[in-house]
Parts: structure tokens; sequence; C-alpha cells
């Protein structure tokens, strides 16, 4: 049977000052989708009828609606591996909403559109009418648990492990080409090159040596692999989360901390002490009803976000990246006295010999 791969839509290369450091502009690379550690990342499926592509009728000159809502056994496939991800102890956590303006993720089941996500914080540039994830084939049949858990890793940040610089991998271009071309992907040049051929940046893969067991890589079938030699036969992982995935989602996404987080006073600056890739986590209980700005200073890049609490949960309210720019993240705001905020704050990378702080006034 032909393997079914995910198909990533193609993102524009990311946009950074030129003169940056090397260093930096790792930091920059390795976590720019990334979600703060601690985040509340709300799901929500399409279910009405007026949710739907329209595409064209072959023949007809006439289009047709294909609808993203998926059955409920579909979905129950998407809720239970949500669950393993999460009973990992990963320091985010997902919750389904019936509203989709409150959703983070977006999933639609749209047959013959194939399986694919969007990549960790790049779910927040789609429209809300938009899908942030969606899935073209039966989930219930076998390798469907794998799928769902693949575009849910996508979600949390992961790119395609066979695409990782250090697998080593040498294809049989043509020969992949032509495997793709045919059913059930029937996928371009293009798209087959940017999903399979194309090797990663050092600074995106997912961790510092490639994992054949993966659940972010593909299955390959007999005569594409040329090298390594032992997988010429075939390459065929597993379908489930391997120790590496696990260990690379617990680094970017470790258990909260019991301690409370400090309180974000106005007027008063808390400064970070923050390595590359670690986190700082504030209360801020408005003294009055007003808008108020929250931003760091100093030379680092940072990645801020606001949240409000509502019924103990933190929803997302804004959030700004100042990562390879000369500026600092600033968020303007209206907070209302009497309810809760959470501001976060992830360092890539500090540049500069001064302190780094967060304010908010």
């Amino acid at each position: 049977m032909t393997a079914r791969y995910c198909s990533l839509a193609q993102a524009p290369a990311p946009a950074f000052a030129p003169g940056l450091a090397a260093e930096r502009l790792s930091a920059l690379v390795g976590g720019r989708r990334m979600w703060v550690d601690g985040a509340v990342l709300h799901y929500w499926f399409f279910g009405r009828d007026t949710d739907a592509s329209v595409i064209p009728v072959p023949g007809t000159g006439m289009t047709g609606r294909v609808p993203w809502a998926g059955a409920e056994e579909q979905r129950d496939v998407v809720r239970a591996c949500f669950r393993e991800w999460q009973d990992l102890g990963i320091g985010l956590v997902f919750a389904e909403v019936d509203d989709r303006s409150e959703a983070e993720l977006r999933i639609g089941f749209q047959l013959g559109d194939g399986s694919w996500s969007a990549v960790g914080r790049d779910a927040l540039l789609a429209d809300r009418n938009e899908r942030t994830m969606n899935f073209g084939w039966d989930l219930t049949a076998p390798g469907g648990r794998g799928t769902a858990l693949h575009e849910i890793g996508h979600a949390l940040g992961m790119l395609h492990e066979h695409q990782s610089p250090c697998a080593g991998i040498h294809f049989d271009h043509e020969a992949v080409y032509a495997e793709l071309a045919g059913p059930p992907h029937h996928w371009s040049r293009e798209k087959t090159h940017y999903n399979i051929l194309r090797k990663l940046g050092p600074d995106e893969v997912n961790g510092s040596v490639w994992d054949p067991q993966s659940i972010m890589g593909y299955a390959f079938s007999s005569g594409l692999v040329l090298e390594p030699e032992q997988y010429r036969a075939g390459l065929h992982p597993p379908g489930t989360l391997s120790a590496a995935d696990k260990e690379f989602v617990l680094r970017w996404y470790p258990p909260a901390e019991l301690p409370a987080p400090p309180a974000l006073v106005p007027f008063r600056s808390a400064p970070l002490g923050l390595g590359p890739g670690e986190q700082a986590d504030f209360v801020v209980d408005p003294p009055e009803t007003r808008t108020y700005r929250l931003g760091t200073f100093g030379d680092g890049d940072t990645v801020v976000v606001l949240f409000e609490e509502r019924d103990g949960e933190p929803r997302y309210l804004a959030g700004r990246d100042d990562g390879g720019t000369p500026h600092n993240a600033t968020i303007s705001a209206r907070l209302v006295k009497g309810r809760r905020y959470d501001v976060r704050v992830r360092l890539y990378s500090a540049w500069g010999s001064g302190e780094t702080a967060v304010m908010c006034w």
C-alpha cells in the first residue's frame, strides 16, 4: 500500500535584518514558531455545512462545495492524540472549545485535500474562518492515529524529521518525483521537493541527530532511499511517539513550575535574567481599567505574550515578537480592573551587554 504523506504549505522564508550574528540568527530560526510554555491551546472542529472548500467540478465548468466537517469517530482519534501529547507532562494544555473565535487551532476533515497543519505559532496568522489543520483521509484506518500525532507535532512547532540535514538520507530524486506524482498524492515536483527532498537548515531540526523512529518522519517504499544502505528496501517508522520526540517537546515545553509567578506592577521594571530559550512568567492585576503597554527593555530578542485569565484558564489576547530587530517587543492592550492577566516572555538570545527587563506602564 502506498504511504500517505503530510503536505505542508510552502511558507515564505523569514525576513531578518541583515548582519545578525550567527548565534543570534540561529536562536531566532530555531524558536520563532514555538509557543510560550504554559499556554493553553484551544482547538475547534469545523462542523457546519457552510464550512467548506469551493472547488471546480471537472468537465462541468461549475464549482462544488467539499465540507470540512468530520464524523465523531474521526474527531475522537484527534482528541485521543491531543491527550497523548499532553500526557507526556508537557507545559502546554490542549482544550477543546465550541466557539471558533476562541480557538488557536481549527481542524477540518476535507477528504482529498491531504493532511497538513500550520507549524506552531504560524497558526495565529490564519484567518478565523480558515483551517489551521486538516485531515484528508480516514483516521480510523491503519496508520490514521500516526497521522493525527504527526499533525499535532507540527502544531507544537516540529518539522519533518526526514528533511533533517543530520539524517544523511540520499534519495533517488526522480523515483521520488514519480512516486508522488501518482495516486493518491498527485503532487507537483515543487510540492514534492518542499516536503521531502528539501533539507532543513541546521537550526530548524527537531534534534541534534536524526531519529528514524520519529513520528515526524515519513515511511518510504523500496527504491526511494539510496543511502543509508539499510533503508534501500524501505524506511518504516512505527507511527508512534519516539523517545527523541518526547525529549524534544519536553525540552521546549517543560512542566510548569509550582511557585506562583511574581506580580508585574505598573511602572516598576522586573529584570529577566534569562538564558537563550528560557522563559519568565508574571501576573498583572491592573489597579484601574485603561489601556496599558507591556514590553521588554535591553538588547535581547524576545517574544512577549499576554493572556487574560477566564474561569481559571489563560486565554490568548496578544503577542509580539521583536526577534531580529533593533526594537523591543511592546504590546498595547486594554486591561480591566478586577481581572487577572498573565505575561510570558521567552528569550531567543541576548546580544548586548546590558540587562534585559520587562515592564507594564
